[in-house]
């Protein structure tokens, strides 16, 4: 038998399966009954990427079918096999969504089945930064317990997005592992179809951050080869029908590796035979072209990316500390080089084993950095990266910042060895790493005596935090002489650049301007570029000549012009990862904005993922703007259309994070008070009339305003 023949025979037995799911759906609930995955806005998304064709209906579900049976050609070329494995594929989407007909639940904990277009945005930016260096989707049951789970924890311990399928979903609870999103180890379902839903995730990467037209397979293709580090895993012995799924992968890019034997042929660089599990992570790496960056950090647990999302539960927790509650501090210190020993770790105070099992203790941590082209200007962007570090240790949990930091230790970090010291371990070797080019010499002083953790929050940190501050409520687009480029994304949406100025953030919400400043100090050939802003076109609309060469330089000629303050005229690209879109709501005379939390109806008729598929993937879309949940209560915020004045609703969860922030800028600017309180929200409104009415009420400014349209 064939390579040919057993894709052929997969695809045949899966057509024919899907076939008469669809049947019997039809004959249960009519053919007008709607189908669809929840929380996109692509319906069927791989059906869709590769055909242009939105399925809404079991009827055009069935006429779905008719065209995916034109891919299943029978000729022994590799392009015959290629497009059944791309039918395989589609079938197998058919067959997952009528399980979510009537907005049923198929899946429970702890697999996942279909994953919103909300997953996808946020696992954009660390994708694109590396953090998260690859995709590894792991099929079927491993020879044993013990090596399938080695095999999931060497690919987490990478920081790789580890999905699963199968046998192997048993094996790893067996073993009592930890999965979820939050430790990026997600079992996707038992059947292999359920493989569709990492294969939606490529595909869905390429609409939304590559502007990939769906229909457009050939592009759509290239995109997933080049653009997504995906592979396969295929646990022996290999069914046809798993033979054909390792089709579809292969005609997307994704090498297929598998320890199978039997009726098996080599493809080189796609279908690669590897007898030994344990070499299946070495041999994806070299297939997929993956490098790991390497951190050897002295700690007895494990340190990588893929914990930055790990719960400690206070049953899990062997100590607390908890700025909230009592004095603690985390702070970076500009010294000079004579006051640093490098690589010295002081604990001042208790260890772990000298407090009590479950207590809330006190922790104030000073890194004292020194460096001839450090400045007290990235002493915070340093600090802020404290939290992903801390959050990076196997057991260790943080939150906040400054002096409002919380960090829990677990049980099991605890019995591994992890004690206060190794926080010292872990933030002095990252700070090295990361900030190379301006830290010489680093010394970690951590405080868990009581009165010295007072001392050092409230004579020490306090006043810095103070006098930063002063410094930033001054720091406009203004006062300033350059702006800076970010091209981060643009390893996934090629033609997107962020224009980053101290009034207006990253869209991402990760990309400060001192940031992108220290970006461009650390790494002058780096993804942020200074853009000069000596020749100004119109202030108003934040345009200058200077910004449109740069865009035009850095899209590589796809951008032409770009403000930095108008939605309507030429407005800033999006790449997909942004924190919220707005979008004008007519009816209003204003604006409404959605946070990628929020999965619910908006008065446009409209939910965030179906805004965000306007937008994104670097194009212009004039009267919708991606943008970062901070920029809301900016001063630049649409300011050539009249501001934050023209925000007439968002979510309820948004407006309680951005609400202090917003009414003190509408207090300045307008002299509103409470200005959150005349914004519509899902509690008030999700449609245009009752919207209205309730700002009508309010008084709101938007009413009065000049029309936008």
């Amino acid at each position: 038998m064939t390579l040919f023949d057993r894709v052929f025979s997969g695809n045949d037995a899966v057509y024919g399966l899907t076939e008469g799911a669809i049947d019997a759906a039809i004959a249960q609930y009519g053919e007008d009954k709607a189908v669809s995955f929840p929380d996109t806005a692509y319906s069927l998304p791989c059906y869709y990427s590769v055909t242009g064709s939105k399925v809404t209906t079991l009827k055009e579900l069935k006429e779905a079918l008719g065209v995916v049976k034109t891919l299943m050609t029978r000729e022994k070329r590799l392009n015959d096999a290629f497009m059944s494995g791309v039918a395989t594929a589609l079938c197998a989407e058919f067959i997952e969504v009528l399980k979510y007909i009537d907005g049923a639940v198929p899946y429970e904990e702890p697999c996942y089945g279909h994953l919103a277009d909300a997953v996808i945005r946020e696992l954009g930016v660390p994708l694109v930064t590396g953090d998260i260096p690859g995709v590894a989707v792991i099929l079927g049951t491993a020879p044993s317990v013990e090596e399938g789970v080695a095999l999931v924890k060497s690919y987490q311990s990478q920081g790789i997005l580890v999905t699963l399928v199968g046998g192997i979903i048993d094996q790893v609870k067996e073993a009592g592992m930890n999965t979820g999103a939050n430790v990026r180890v997600i079992p996707l379902g038992k059947d292999v179809t359920a493989v569709i839903h990492v294969v939606s995730v490529a595909l869905r990467a390429a609409l939304i951050f590559g502007n990939v037209t769906p229909g457009d397979a050939g592009t759509l293709m290239k995109y997933t080869m080049d653009r997504v580090p995906a592979f396969v895993n295929a646990f022996g012995p290999l069914d046809d029908v798993v033979v054909a799924c390792g089709a579809g992968a292969i005609a997307l890019g994704f090498p297929v590796i598998t320890n199978e034997t039997e009726n098996i042929f080599r493809v080189p660089k796609s279908l690669i035979v590897q007898e030994d599990v344990s070499k299946f992570n070495a041999t994806s790496l070299e297939a997929r072209d993956i490098k790991i960056k390497i951190t050897n950090i002295d700690i007895p647990v494990a340190f990588a990316s893929a914990f930055e999302g790990e719960i400690i539960r206070r049953k899990d927790m062997r100590v607390e500390f908890d700025g909230s509650r009592v004095d603690c501090a985390e702070l970076v210190h500009t010294c000079d080089a004579s006051e640093v020993e490098d690589h010295k770790i002081t604990v001042v105070g208790p260890e772990v084993d000298e407090m009590e099992d479950g207590s809330k203790n006190s922790i104030a941590y000073v890194v004292k950095v020194s460096g001839k082209n450090m400045q007290p200007d990235f002493e915070p962007v340093i600090e802020r990266k404290f939290h992903n570090y801390i959050n990076c240790i196997e057991g260790v949990y943080h939150t906040g910042q400054r002096d409002m930091q919380r960090i829990r230790i677990s049980h099991a970090a605890f019995d591994a060895g992890f004690r206060i010291k190794h926080i010292g371990e872990v933030l002095y070797t990252q700070v090295k790493n990361e900030f190379d080019a301006v830290v010489d010499k680093c010394e970690v002083v951590i405080y868990t005596d009581p009165a010295e953790c007072t001392r050092v929050r409230h004579e020490v940190a306090i006043p810095i935090f103070e006098k930063r501050d002063d410094r930033l409520a001054n720091l406009t687009d203004e006062s300033v002489d350059v702006y800076y480029s970010c091209i981060l994304c643009q390893a996934f949406s090629p033609s997107h650049v962020c224009v980053v100025t101290p009034e207006r953030l990253g869209l991402c919400g990760a990309v400060s301007w001192l940031d992108a400043k220290a970006t461009y100090e650390l790494d002058p050939n780096g993804p942020c570029q200074v853009i000069t802003k000596e020749r100004p076109i119109n202030e108003e609309l934040g345009a200058y000549e200077d910004v449109d060469e740069a865009v035009q330089k850095l899209s590589q000629g796809a951008l032409e012009h770009v403000t930095l303050y108008s939605i309507m005229q030429d407005p800033m690209t999006s790449c997909g990862c942004f924190e919220c879109i707005c979008g004008i709501e007519p009816f209003s005379n204003g604006v409404v904005i959605a946070n990628r939390e929020y999965a619910g109806m908006t008065p446009l008729g409209m939910t965030f993922s179906e805004m965000a598929s306007m937008t994104g993937g670097g194009v212009q879309t004039p009267g919708f703007m991606g943008h970062g949940k901070h920029f809301i209560a900016s001063k630049k915020f649409m300011k050539a259309e009249g501001g934050i004045e023209r925000i007439v609703w968002m979510p309820k969860e948004l407006k309680e994070f951005i609400a202090d922030k917003l009414n003190a800028t509408a207090k300045d600017l307008y002299g509103i008070d409470n200005f959150t309180d005349m914004i519509g929200d899902e509690t008030v409104a999700t449609d245009p009339e009752t919207l209205v009415g309730f700002l009508t009420e309010k008084g709101h400014p938007a009413l009065a305003l000049d029309p936008m349209m």
